[in-house]
C-alpha cells in the first residue's frame, strides 16, 4: 500500500518568499451599487465627471486612477414626456466592467499562443479591440450623452389632423358598416380554423390509409346533409304550424276565432237540447276550431276547410289525434249528411272538451 506523499508547508513558504513573491491581495467586495434620483442638471454634472474619470484612467491605466467605484451609482432621472413625467434610469454598469478592466495595460498575445489558439480555436482568430480604444468610445458615448441632455425636450407631436383625415376615410361609404368583432365572428373563425385542421388532417391520413380518409371525408359530408335536412324540416314546419301571429291585430270578422268558443260551445248545447244532433255538432266542431285559434296554434283564416285546419297541426302535437277523430266526425255528419245522434253528439263533446282543454283525448273518444 502506497502511502501519500506530503510536502511541510513551512519550507515552501521560505521558498516562496526567498523567490521574491508578493504575497496575492484578496479585493474587498464592493458593496452593491444603487440607483439615485437625480435632476437634469445633476446628471449633466455626472456625466462631466465620468469623461473626466475616463480621461484619467485613459492615462493612468492603474488600479487608482481607474477604480470602478469611482463611477457612482446610476441616475433615474425625472423627464417630462408631453403632460406626463416618466422615469428614466441611466445605467453605467459597462463602465464599470471597462474600468476594472482598464486597470491593466492592453496585453499583446505573442505569436506562438497566437498560432496555437488559431489551431485550436479558429474562431478565436479575430482580432479584438484594444482597452485604449474602448476608453475613447467611452467618452465619445459620454459626450454624446451629454449633447443629448442639453439639446431641447421634443415636443409631442400633434396627430389632430391625421385624426381627422383618418375619421374622413372611416367616415366613407366603403367602411359604413364596419363594426367590432362580435363573438359569434369569433365563433364562426374557431369553427373555420377547426375545420381546416379536420381536412388538414384527413388528407394526411388518406396519404397512409386512403380507406381511413374516404370514410372520414364522406361520414363528415353526410352528418351535415343530414343535419341541413333536418334543419330545413323544422323551419318548413314552423313555417305550417305558426305558432305566434305576425301581429296583435284582432282576427277577421269571418274567422272562427272572431267568435268565442264558449259561445260556439253553447249554441251546440242548445241545438243538442232541441235534438238537433248534426247542428250540435257542427257547433262543437267549431267551438274547438276557435279556442285552439285564441291559442295562436295558426293564424286566423276563415277560408281554410277542415283538413287544412288539421295539416296545420303538427304530427308530435299531442293535440293531434283527438282534432284527427272530431274533424271525421264533422265531416262524416256534417258534410256527407248521415243522420246524427244523441250517442254521436256526446262522442264529439268529449273530443272538443279534451280540446278545449288543453290535453290530449282518451283512447276512443270517437267512432
Amino acid at each position: 500500500m502506497q502511502r501519500a506523499f506530503t510536502v511541510p508547508a513551512a519550507p515552501l513558504l521560505f521558498a516562496f518568499l526567498a523567490a521574491g513573491a508578493q504575497p496575492v491581495k484578496i479585493p474587498e467586495p464592493q458593496t452593491a451599487v444603487r440607483w439615485h434620483d437625480v435632476s437634469i442638471e445633476n446628471y449633466r454634472q455626472h456625466l462631466n465627471t465620468l469623461e473626466s474619470l475616463v480621461e484619467a484612467c485613459a492615462k493612468a491605466r492603474d488600479v487608482k486612477g481607474c477604480d470602478p467605484a469611482l463611477v457612482g451609482p446610476d441616475d433615474r432621472i425625472a423627464i417630462m414626456v408631453g403632460a406626463k413625467t416618466e422615469q428614466r434610469f441611466v445605467r453605467y454598469g459597462w463602465l464599470r466592467m471597462l474600468l476594472s478592466k482598464a486597470a491593466q495595460p492592453d496585453e499583446t498575445p505573442s505569436k506562438t499562443s497566437a498560432a496555437k489558439e488559431g489551431k485550436q480555436h479558429p474562431a478565436a482568430t479575430a482580432e479584438q479591440p484594444a482597452t485604449s480604444l474602448l476608453l475613447k468610445e467611452a467618452k465619445a458615448r459620454l459626450e454624446g450623452d451629454l449633447a443629448q441632455s442639453n439639446a431641447p425636450a421634443a415636443s409631442v407631436p400633434d396627430y389632430a389632423r391625421e385624426h381627422a383625415v383618418m375619421h374622413d376615410v372611416l367616415a366613407g361609404r366603403e367602411f359604413r358598416n364596419l363594426q367590432q368583432e362580435t363573438v359569434r365572428d369569433s365563433i364562426l373563425e374557431k369553427v373555420g380554423n377547426w375545420l381546416n385542421r379536420f381536412f388538414a388532417s384527413a388528407a394526411n391520413l388518406k396519404a397512409h390509409s386512403a380507406w381511413v380518409g374516404r370514410l372520414l371525408v364522406w361520414g363528415f359530408i353526410l352528418g351535415v346533409c343530414t343535419a341541413l335536412v333536418y334543419s330545413l324540416l323544422r323551419l318548413e314546419r314552423r313555417w305550417r304550424v305558426r305558432l305566434t301571429p305576425d301581429d296583435d291585430q284582432q282576427p277577421a270578422a269571418g274567422a272562427a276565432s272572431a267568435r268565442d268558443w264558449q259561445l260556439w260551445l253553447e249554441d251546440a248545447r242548445r241545438a243538442a237540447a232541441s235534438g238537433a244532433w248534426r247542428e250540435a255538432i257542427h257547433f262543437v266542431y267549431w267551438a274547438s276550431i276557435s279556442r285552439l285559434e285564441s291559442r295562436r296554434l295558426w293564424p286566423a283564416d276563415r277560408a281554410r276547410t277542415p283538413r287544412e285546419y288539421l295539416a296545420l297541426v303538427a304530427a308530435e302535437d299531442p293535440r293531434r289525434p283527438g282534432l284527427s277523430q272530431l274533424t271525421g266526425t264533422f265531416e262524416r255528419f256534417w258534410y256527407g249528411g248521415r243522420a246524427a245522434g244523441e250517442s254521436d253528439y256526446k262522442s264529439a263533446e268529449s273530443l272538443a272538451t279534451a280540446l278545449i282543454g288543453g290535453g290530449a283525448p282518451s283512447e276512443g273518444g270517437g267512432r
